[in-house]
């Protein structure tokens, strides 16, 4: 087949794939909490039950259904997001007991997960940060990857422009400040911020 129809039947499929939402699986560790908390207000205002299988993630918006998979064993669970943190360096979700048993983690305390985004809660009062946009696809890699190590969910999208665009979706409105203040931190300034209504933005 000719080079050139090659990449005229690739080219919808190519543009499909830069068109979705991606990367929305992380690496790290995951740590668990129960025993003083069970029964406590969650920061979604629910009471926690540790029996039940939920996490705490710093910005997935709550009611969240994630797949962790545990990477030391293969065994993995899935829960809905109802709390915020783990607010520890290097860990990326903290489990309620009863999806630590599932995953065999419970004696160890910690354990390297990779979790996925199966279900992304959505909202009218959810935000998009965009942290930036590349012309270079490099540049936006890069900045995504300093992103995911410091416990965010990203997400790369190309426009038909092909300015690659660096966002971080779902944010509730409480926990955009914070948000913007880790981002800064890091050195990233001056994110945008617009109402997530999956319309896309201009870059």
């Amino acid at each position: 087949m000719p080079i050139s129809r090659t990449v005229k039947l690739l080219t919808p499929i190519i543009i499909a794939f830069f068109s979705l939402p991606a990367f929305c699986l992380q690496e790290g560790y995951a740590s668990w909490y129960g025993g003083k908390f069970n029964g406590r207000l969650t920061s979604s205002g629910e009471v926690f039950d540790t029996n039940v299988k939920t996490a705490a993630h710093r910005t997935l918006p709550f009611g969240s259904i994630v797949k962790v998979v545990n990477l030391e064993n293969g065994r993995s669970t899935v829960v809905r997001i109802n709390d915020r943190g783990p607010f520890v360096e290097g860990r990326i979700i903290d489990l309620s007991r009863a999806a630590a048993e599932e995953l065999g983690m419970v004696s160890q305390g910690v354990a390297k997960v990779s979790v996925e985004v199966m279900d992304l809660k959505r909202s009218k009062d959810l935000y998009v940060i965009q942290v930036g946009s590349y012309s270079q696809e490099k540049n936006a890699e890069a900045t995504r990857k300093r992103l995911v190590e410091a416990g965010f969910v990203v997400s790369l999208e190309k426009n038909p422009a092909g300015i690659m665009r660096v966002q971080i979706k779902g944010i509730t409105e409480k926990d955009v400040p914070g948000t913007r203040s880790r981002l800064e931190a890091l050195g990233f300034r001056n994110p945008m911020v617009r109402k997530d209504t999956n319309e896309k933005a201009a870059p």
